[in-house]
Protein backbone atom coordinates (compact mmCIF):
# COMPACT_ATOMS: atom_id res chain seq x y z
CA UNK A 1 0.00 0.00 0.00
CA UNK A 2 1.32 3.55 -0.96
CA UNK A 3 -0.51 6.49 0.84
CA UNK A 4 0.21 9.96 1.37
CA UNK A 5 -1.06 11.63 4.91
CA UNK A 6 -1.47 15.29 5.85
CA UNK A 7 0.40 16.59 9.10
CA UNK A 8 -1.49 15.67 12.18
CA UNK A 9 -3.22 13.16 10.77
CA UNK A 10 -4.38 9.99 12.65
CA UNK A 11 -4.95 6.33 12.12
CA UNK A 12 -6.96 4.98 15.08
CA UNK A 13 -6.45 1.40 16.73
CA UNK A 14 -6.68 -1.49 14.18
CA UNK A 15 -5.47 -4.83 13.45
CA UNK A 16 -4.51 -6.88 10.54
CA UNK A 17 -4.16 -10.77 9.82
CA UNK A 18 -1.28 -9.63 7.43
CA UNK A 19 2.13 -8.84 9.39
CA UNK A 20 3.10 -4.90 8.16
CA UNK A 21 6.31 -3.85 7.29
CA UNK A 22 5.87 -0.18 7.75
CA UNK A 23 7.72 2.55 6.39
CA UNK A 24 7.72 6.08 5.42
CA UNK A 25 9.82 7.47 2.51
CA UNK A 26 9.10 11.12 3.88
CA UNK A 27 8.31 12.57 7.15
CA UNK A 28 8.17 11.07 10.33
CA UNK A 29 5.41 8.81 12.05
CA UNK A 30 3.91 8.06 15.49
CA UNK A 31 3.20 4.34 15.93
CA UNK A 32 1.78 3.11 19.37
CA UNK A 33 0.73 -0.50 20.71
CA UNK A 34 -1.29 -1.07 24.06
CA UNK A 35 2.72 -1.11 25.44
CA UNK A 36 4.69 1.01 23.57
CA UNK A 37 5.33 4.15 21.27
CA UNK A 38 7.98 4.48 18.52
CA UNK A 39 8.91 7.66 16.65
CA UNK A 40 9.67 6.35 13.03
CA UNK A 41 11.94 8.67 10.51
CA UNK A 42 12.51 7.44 6.68
CA UNK A 43 15.92 5.95 7.70
CA UNK A 44 13.74 3.23 10.25
CA UNK A 45 10.70 1.37 9.68
CA UNK A 46 8.63 -1.20 12.02
CA UNK A 47 7.44 -4.94 11.89
CA UNK A 48 3.88 -5.30 13.29
CA UNK A 49 2.91 -8.81 13.43
CA UNK A 50 -0.41 -9.88 12.32
CA UNK A 51 -3.24 -9.20 14.58
CA UNK A 52 -1.15 -6.66 17.51
CA UNK A 53 -2.80 -3.79 17.71
CA UNK A 54 -2.00 -0.30 16.54
CA UNK A 55 -2.30 2.80 15.39
CA UNK A 56 -0.73 6.24 14.08
CA UNK A 57 0.36 9.95 13.77
CA UNK A 58 1.91 11.84 10.97
CA UNK A 59 4.21 14.32 12.61
CA UNK A 60 4.53 16.42 9.08
CA UNK A 61 3.62 15.22 5.78
CA UNK A 62 4.13 11.38 5.78
CA UNK A 63 5.15 9.31 2.41
CA UNK A 64 3.55 5.74 3.56
CA UNK A 65 4.26 2.71 2.29
CA UNK A 66 3.56 -0.68 3.44
CA UNK A 67 4.24 -3.94 3.48
CA UNK A 68 1.52 -6.77 4.29
CA UNK A 69 2.73 -10.62 4.71
CA UNK A 70 0.33 -12.89 4.12
CA UNK A 71 2.50 -15.97 3.40
CA UNK A 72 3.56 -18.29 6.57
CA UNK A 73 7.22 -19.17 4.74
CA UNK A 74 8.07 -15.75 5.52
CA UNK A 75 6.04 -14.66 8.72
CA UNK A 76 7.94 -17.63 10.22
CA UNK A 77 11.20 -15.56 9.26
CA UNK A 78 10.14 -12.75 11.47
CA UNK A 79 9.56 -11.73 15.04
CA UNK A 80 6.29 -12.25 16.57
CA UNK A 81 6.91 -9.01 18.28
CA UNK A 82 7.04 -4.90 17.16
CA UNK A 83 10.50 -4.62 15.89
CA UNK A 84 12.48 -1.54 14.50
CA UNK A 85 14.45 -2.16 11.30
CA UNK A 86 16.67 -0.02 10.21
CA UNK A 87 15.92 0.88 5.98
CA UNK A 88 19.09 0.83 4.39
CA UNK A 89 19.25 2.61 0.55
CA UNK A 90 18.93 -0.84 -0.90
CA UNK A 91 15.87 -1.56 1.36
CA UNK A 92 14.20 1.29 -0.07
CA UNK A 93 14.66 0.98 -3.96
CA UNK A 94 13.75 -2.69 -3.19
CA UNK A 95 10.36 -1.59 -1.62
CA UNK A 96 9.58 1.49 -3.71
CA UNK A 97 9.97 -1.09 -6.60
CA UNK A 98 7.51 -3.61 -4.78
CA UNK A 99 4.91 -0.76 -4.89
CA UNK A 100 4.42 -1.13 -8.24
CA UNK A 101 2.37 -4.02 -7.69
CA UNK A 102 -0.78 -5.11 -5.46
CA UNK A 103 0.34 -8.22 -4.73
CA UNK A 104 3.08 -10.61 -5.38
CA UNK A 105 2.53 -14.25 -6.54
CA UNK A 106 4.85 -17.33 -6.15
CA UNK A 107 4.25 -17.14 -9.98
CA UNK A 108 6.16 -13.76 -10.88
CA UNK A 109 9.58 -14.61 -9.58
CA UNK A 110 11.22 -11.93 -10.25
CA UNK A 111 9.34 -9.50 -7.53
CA UNK A 112 9.49 -13.07 -5.53
CA UNK A 113 13.32 -12.56 -5.68
CA UNK A 114 12.85 -8.69 -4.72
CA UNK A 115 11.43 -9.76 -0.92
CA UNK A 116 13.90 -12.43 -0.86
CA UNK A 117 16.27 -9.93 -0.74
CA UNK A 118 14.44 -7.35 1.10
CA UNK A 119 14.07 -9.69 3.98
CA UNK A 120 17.35 -11.10 3.94
CA UNK A 121 18.46 -7.48 4.27
CA UNK A 122 16.58 -6.92 7.48
CA UNK A 123 19.29 -5.35 10.00
CA UNK A 124 16.95 -5.50 13.27
CA UNK A 125 17.21 -2.19 15.15
CA UNK A 126 18.13 -1.94 18.52
CA UNK A 127 16.13 0.88 19.45
CA UNK A 128 13.21 -0.58 22.12
CA UNK A 129 9.69 0.91 21.82
CA UNK A 130 9.28 3.48 24.80
CA UNK A 131 7.36 1.81 27.15
CA UNK A 132 3.96 3.11 27.74
CA UNK A 133 1.75 3.54 31.62
CA UNK A 134 -1.32 1.40 31.49
CA UNK A 135 -4.76 2.90 30.77
CA UNK A 136 -5.81 2.27 34.52
CA UNK A 137 -3.09 4.60 36.29
CA UNK A 138 -3.80 8.46 35.65
CA UNK A 139 -1.11 9.42 37.92
CA UNK A 140 1.49 7.45 35.46
CA UNK A 141 -1.34 8.74 32.58
CA UNK A 142 -1.13 12.58 33.61
CA UNK A 143 2.95 12.67 33.81
CA UNK A 144 4.03 10.87 30.83
CA UNK A 145 1.12 12.50 28.27
CA UNK A 146 2.75 15.87 29.46
CA UNK A 147 5.88 14.58 29.22
CA UNK A 148 5.79 13.20 25.35
CA UNK A 149 4.10 16.38 24.19
CA UNK A 150 6.48 18.58 26.01
CA UNK A 151 9.89 16.39 26.11
CA UNK A 152 11.89 19.62 27.80
CA UNK A 153 9.40 19.97 30.76
CA UNK A 154 12.09 18.69 33.78
CA UNK A 155 10.18 18.73 36.50
CA UNK A 156 10.94 15.87 39.44
CA UNK A 157 9.12 13.68 41.14
CA UNK A 158 8.93 15.96 44.03
CA UNK A 159 6.99 18.18 42.05
CA UNK A 160 5.35 15.53 39.79
CA UNK A 161 3.89 14.84 43.22
CA UNK A 162 2.57 17.60 44.63
CA UNK A 163 0.90 17.92 41.16
CA UNK A 164 -1.08 14.12 40.58
CA UNK A 165 -1.48 13.97 44.24
CA UNK A 166 0.79 10.83 45.17
CA UNK A 167 3.93 10.33 47.11
CA UNK A 168 7.42 10.58 45.24
CA UNK A 169 8.51 7.28 46.39
CA UNK A 170 4.59 6.04 45.08
CA UNK A 171 5.54 7.64 41.99
CA UNK A 172 9.15 5.51 41.66
CA UNK A 173 7.76 2.40 42.98
CA UNK A 174 5.09 3.07 39.65
CA UNK A 175 7.69 3.97 36.98
CA UNK A 176 9.92 0.86 38.23
CA UNK A 177 6.59 -1.57 38.70
CA UNK A 178 4.67 -0.68 35.65
CA UNK A 179 7.47 0.54 32.94
CA UNK A 180 10.43 -0.98 33.92
CA UNK A 181 12.55 1.80 34.58
CA UNK A 182 13.53 4.63 36.62
CA UNK A 183 11.32 8.45 36.08
CA UNK A 184 14.06 10.30 35.09
CA UNK A 185 15.60 7.03 32.53
CA UNK A 186 12.12 6.92 30.75
CA UNK A 187 12.37 10.76 30.73
CA UNK A 188 15.50 10.79 29.13
CA UNK A 189 14.27 8.34 26.52
CA UNK A 190 11.12 10.53 25.42
CA UNK A 191 14.18 13.59 24.93
CA UNK A 192 16.40 10.79 22.84
CA UNK A 193 13.44 9.35 21.10
CA UNK A 194 11.84 12.73 20.37
CA UNK A 195 15.01 14.19 19.30
CA UNK A 196 15.11 11.67 15.90
CA UNK A 197 12.85 13.48 13.68
CA UNK A 198 14.41 16.68 14.59
CA UNK A 199 18.07 15.16 13.72
CA UNK A 200 16.88 13.12 10.73
CA UNK A 201 15.69 16.76 9.49
CA UNK A 202 19.34 18.39 9.88
CA UNK A 203 18.28 20.51 12.71
CA UNK A 204 21.43 21.91 15.12
CA UNK A 205 22.13 19.68 18.15
CA UNK A 206 22.32 23.23 20.29
CA UNK A 207 18.49 24.17 19.41
CA UNK A 208 17.46 20.50 19.69
CA UNK A 209 19.53 20.60 23.18
CA UNK A 210 18.01 23.21 24.76
CA UNK A 211 13.90 22.37 23.48
CA UNK A 212 14.99 19.36 25.55
CA UNK A 213 15.80 21.12 28.41
CA UNK A 214 19.60 20.45 28.67
CA UNK A 215 21.81 23.47 29.40
CA UNK A 216 25.09 22.37 26.88
CA UNK A 217 24.40 20.66 23.53
CA UNK A 218 27.72 18.46 25.48
CA UNK A 219 25.11 17.17 28.20
CA UNK A 220 22.38 16.83 25.76
CA UNK A 221 24.75 14.26 23.71
CA UNK A 222 26.20 12.33 26.65
CA UNK A 223 22.54 11.31 27.79
CA UNK A 224 21.36 10.80 23.79
CA UNK A 225 24.91 8.54 23.67
CA UNK A 226 23.89 6.27 26.73
CA UNK A 227 20.27 6.23 25.63
CA UNK A 228 20.95 4.77 21.76
CA UNK A 229 24.42 3.63 21.88
CA UNK A 230 25.73 6.85 19.85
CA UNK A 231 26.32 10.17 19.30
CA UNK A 232 23.43 12.46 18.27
CA UNK A 233 25.95 13.31 15.30
CA UNK A 234 26.62 9.71 14.26
CA UNK A 235 23.43 8.43 14.60
CA UNK A 236 21.83 8.67 10.68
CA UNK A 237 25.57 8.32 9.37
Amino acid sequence: MSKDFPSGHQVGKHSHCEGQLIFAATGVMELSTSTGLWLVPPQRGIWMPPNVEHSMRARGLVSLRTLYIQSAHYLEQLPRTPKAVAISPLMREIIIRLMRTRSILHSNQREERLLDLLLSEIEWSTEAALPLPPLNDHRLQRICSTILNNPGDRRNLNEWAELVGASSRTLARLFQQELGVSYLYWRQQVCAISALPRLSAGEPITLIASDMGYDTPSAFSSMFRRIMNRAPSQYFS
